[in-house]
């Protein structure tokens, strides 16, 4: 898959401190691409709008928070 045309953003909350981020690319026809900042040329993840905007609702839903 070809990715040279994303356009990667971090999220407004992460810091430059080199913390554990992740930048999303949604400017790509059809998917959504994921990558760890701190390994730009490393593994992407790909997924669908669908399958993005339900992971981004389980997430607000709190879905995956850690039990305390």
């Amino acid at each position: 898959m070809d990715l040279s045309a994303a356009l990667w953003r971090k999220s407004s909350i992460s810091g430059d401190n080199g913390g554990q981020c992740v930048e999303v690319a949604t400017n790509l026809p059809g998917m959504v691409a994921v990558r760890d900042s701190k390994d730009p040329d490393g593994p992407k993840l790909l997924f669908t709008p669908v399958e993005w905007q339900a992971f981004i609702a389980g997430v607000k839903a709190g879905e995956f928070d850690s039990p305390a």
